[in-house]
């Protein structure tokens, strides 16, 4: 694409957000000027020496714990294997023969021999995963979202604060230019005061009901459940189908949440913080004896510093305008200001007026963590002890910000929010905030 030299945004011409659908101009790819500058920032990156003997621990190995320890394998070898289901570790070790395997993390984590520990597990699991093995002196790459519930994200905070190890969040669109180039161009003013935030996310599955059945061979069912309460073994509440029931995630709230919302607060420079108001509400009835997760849902949230912040479930081609991603489902994030609008998704980034976007930024302008491989990202941090783009902090709050969601369209009210003492002013709601977790697991 080709841009005019232009050193600043104060020359563009300004378009109403709700101009004409030709006004609207699209810009799935980035422009000249935006791609020139990610090559300037590679070229002047130091280049951190992969050494290649870092020893890797895979914990939780079905398709995505496999899929990420695939990437993170090309910076050390992996050498263990864990998982409570002896079919996730047979078509593990097809892939890593030489690896060794276990059922229980803790064997894995108590190990000499390895310096990383990559978190693929279900998502109750993480925050005890990730505590133990900073604890025991290893660095994490956990999946997201971080946690189960927000007070498992302060744990979470506080351990890698006092072990000083490296945890970076698999939050992956922090390492995407496209939503680095919409955060930067809204923290800069591109498109005015910023006055709202539509974050878009796939609709859950609403299906039921479901029968319990055997427990498979070979499958741990109780330490699957672990620290969530016990009950009968339903298929559907496992692998890919976990994240739609509340005692083990938040459905695509959290799911997809933590990646859309993630991207929200960082436009705003709130990735530490967090709003100050939420009102959650649930579309439809789930089906008893089925998925519990809300499956249709919106959820408002109000900020300190004015802007407001819609999240909501939508299906495909719900918004006109929208991009879809390859799967034909629609979500992504959509910043609003008084000058214009941009939208930003994986593969894709408009915006109202095509200025908005080709305009370089001036040479004084906010500029973000740049990161463009997320996982490259992790094992420098690991070999220099610096900051990763998305470290334990990050990972609570952008985490933190759909359970506070998930929390309200469960109570069914608003809720007032203080994020600097992430307290609600509610005492029931303060009740949600963590979970009993059944013995013998706990996060101290």
């Amino acid at each position: 694409m080709n841009t005019r030299s232009v050193n600043s945004s104060a020359g563009l011409k300004r378009r109403g957000f709700l101009g004409t659908a030709a006004a609207a101009a699209a810009a799935s790819t980035l422009p000249d000027w935006f791609v020139e500058e990610c090559h300037g920032q590679q070229e002047q990156k130091p280049t951190t020496p992969v050494t290649n003997d870092l020893r890797i621990a895979l914990i939780g190995c079905g398709g995505r714990g496999r899929g990420i320890a695939a990437d993170a394998a090309r910076f050390g070898k992996l050498v263990a294997l864990c998982d409570v289901d002896e079919q996730q570790i047979t078509t593990a070790k097809a892939k890593w023969p030489d690896a060794t395997a276990e059922k229980d993390f803790r064997r894995v984590i108590d190990r000499d021999d390895i310096d990383v520990i990559v978190c693929g597990t279900v998502d109750h699991w993480h925050a005890l995963v990730s505590i133990a093995a900073m604890r025991a002196g290893k660095d994490v790459y956990c999946e997201k979202p971080l946690t189960l519930t927000i007070d498992e994200g302060k744990h979470i905070v506080r351990a890698q604060q006092a072990t000083g190890r490296i945890l970076q969040t698999g939050s992956q669109q922090r390492s995407d230019r496209r939503f680095r180039l919409a955060c930067e161009l809204v923290r800069n003013g591109r498109i005015g005061e910023l006055e709202h935030i539509d974050v878009f996310l796939p609709s859950g599955r609403r299906e039921g009901p479901f029968a319990k059945s055997p427990v498979p061979a070979g499958f741990d069912w109780d330490f699957w459940q672990g620290p969530t309460p016990s009950v009968d073994y339903v298929k559907e509440r496992t692998h890919v189908t976990f994240r739609y029931w509340w005692d083990y995630s938040g459905g695509t709230m959290t799911d997809w949440g933590a990646h859309h919302n993630d991207i929200a607060l960082w436009a705003m420079g709130l990735d530490r913080s967090g709003p100050i108001s939420v009102h959650g509400q649930s579309l439809v009835q789930m089906i008893p004896d089925g998925f519990t997760a809300a499956s249709e849902y919106k959820v408002e949230y109000k900020y300190a510093n004015g802007v407001t912040h819609l999240c909501q479930s939508t299906p495909a081609n719900a918004w006109n305008g929208a991009v879809l991603d390859p799967n034909g489902q629609q979500h992504g994030v959509r910043f609003r200001g008084k000058d214009g609008w941009i939208w930003v998704t994986r593969g894709a980034i408009e915006a109202s007026d095509p200025e908005l976007l080709t305009t370089p930024l001036a040479s004084d302008a906010i500029r973000l963590y740049a990161s463009d491989d997320h996982m490259a990202n992790f094992f420098d941090a690991v070999q220099t002890r610096k900051p990763p783009i998305c470290d334990a902090e990050i990972g609570h709050r952008s985490a933190s910000v759909c359970h506070l969601g998930v929390i309200s369209m469960r109570l069914g009210k608003p809720l007032q929010w203080n994020p600097e003492t992430e307290q609600f002013d509610d005492a029931q709601a303060n009740q949600w905030l963590s979970r009993e977790m059944r013995s013998p697991w706990s996060l101290t």
